[in-house]
């Protein structure tokens, strides 16, 4: 059981138009790496016959929920859990309709890599674009341009060569850093987890290859960022002397002796034991969730951040974001909201719109500023204290946001932060 839980974990997005085959390449990944159990499998069987298909219908394993399966369709983000010898997975399906361009967002922010399918026959197309976009937003280090349906096109390596060609434009203009072409048939299986004999002219790598090989987001890697959830102070007299600050290391590593700081009251120590659950650590490094004592009595509270003293971040209270907006009622500039980040809480008012995204062009609109649900726009915000920040492309943890409506209390915009 430990190897398993020591085992490193890939978290992955799926993407794609309506019917590109999201849905049956995750039920493909599922099968042929043997992460399904028998029960599941005639659970499938007998639901592809109910809906009257002749072979059995990958696409039922990733339905999770019984209205979905009958109407053939995702409709949120769907998350999904597996393994192989090599490395456990988490997959993140999210829908393709273009209504649902805020779920991508959802199910992305968290992904090492992202599967983008284009269905062979179509080619590249606008929520092509529009998922390469949310790629390149979130700064997901690893894209895979997934060619499906080259069944229905005879294999045709004229075809793919074709769309990657296109797709290689896109790519430079968006600025991804990495991508990966495979033709692939989702439902037949080839180059998913076996080469396929029906494309000798593809040299490149199977898809879960890739997966099993691509290299993580390590946040560890990041400074160290530990923004505080919770003070434990017992009462009781066993433990009088305890006091510690409990929560999620953001990103980074830390030691016991390390020089800290403590935001924002600027306020400096050092660490004089880490713990976990039952066990006293020497060090910890991202994600893990622990307690840090200090040498000092310090006054700390929840939403306080501590950072290693020479690893400080940006303070400030005008913020420039990227913002995908994700509420049926539009952005309301000068409107007073809730500013979620890492564990503070801030009010904020919309202060500027800089431009909006046109996911046909990718160019930026700076004339329309109506910002409506599933746009993505880049705008300015005034928080009434000043955040404890990195740009979102050092650190994802402290560079990202929620935006909450402060009468419903609903989340109404993602943010990004980013360089005016």
């Amino acid at each position: 059981m430990n190897g398993y839980l020591d085992m490193e974990l890939l978290r992955f997005t799926t993407a794609g138009s309506v019917d590109d085959g999201k849905s049956t390449l995750i039920g493909r990944l599922l099968y042929d790496s043997k992460s399904i159990f028998e029960d599941q499998l005639e659970a499938v069987k007998a639901a592809s016959e109910r809906l009257g298909n002749e072979e059995v219908n990958l696409a039922l394993l990733t339905d999770g929920l019984r209205a979905e399966r009958e109407q053939g369709i995702t409709i949120d983000v769907a998350y999904r859990y597996f393994a192989t010898p090599k490395r456990k997975f988490i997959i993140a399906d999210t829908p393709g309709h273009i209504e649902y361009t805020r779920n991508m967002v959802t199910g992305a922010s968290t992904a090492d890599a992202a599967i983008i399918l284009v269905d062979a026959r179509n080619g590249i197309i606008e929520q092509t674009k529009r998922h390469s976009y949310i790629a390149s937003l979130l700064q997901l280090p690893h894209v895979i341009l997934a060619v499906n349906k080259m069944d229905l096109v005879d294999f045709s390596e004229e075809v793919f060569n074709r769309i990657k060609k296109e797709y290689r434009e896109i790519a430079k203009k968006l600025n991804l850093k990495k991508v990966f072409y495979l033709p692939i048939s989702a439902r037949d299986g080839d180059n998913v987890v076996d080469r396929s004999s029906k494309t000798p002219w593809y040299t490149g790598d199977t898809l879960l290859y890739l997966l099993e090989t691509l290299p993580p987001k390590g946040e560890d890697k990041h400074p160290a960022r530990f923004p505080v959830q919770y003070v434990i102070r017992p009462q009781n007299d066993r433990f009088h002397d305890y006091r510690a600050y409990a929560g999620r290391i953001a990103s980074g590593t830390y030691k016991v002796g390390d020089r800290v700081t403590i935001l924002p009251s600027f306020t400096e120590s050092t660490i004089k034991a880490i713990d976990e659950t039952n066990q006293a650590l020497s060090e910890a490094s991202a994600p893990q969730s622990v307690a840090i004592r200090l040498e000092d009595n310090v006054d700390i509270s929840r939403g306080d951040m501590i950072v290693k003293s020479d690893e400080l971040p940006r303070q400030d209270t005008t913020i420039s974001l990227l913002v995908c907006w994700l509420n049926h009622r539009p952005l309301n500039i000068g409107a007073k909201y809730i500013i979620r980040h890492t564990t503070d809480e801030v009010f904020g008012i919309v202060k500027e719109v800089y431009y909006k995204v046109n996911m046909n062009t990718l160019e930026n609109n700076i004339d329309d500023k109506t910002i409506k649900m599933n746009d993505i726009a880049h705008i300015a915000i005034k928080t009434s204290k000043p955040l404890k920040y990195n740009l979102y492309e050092q650190n994802r943890i402290t560079g990202s946001l929620v935006i909450i409506d402060e009468g419903s209390f609903e989340t109404v915009g993602a943010g990004m932060i980013v360089s005016i």
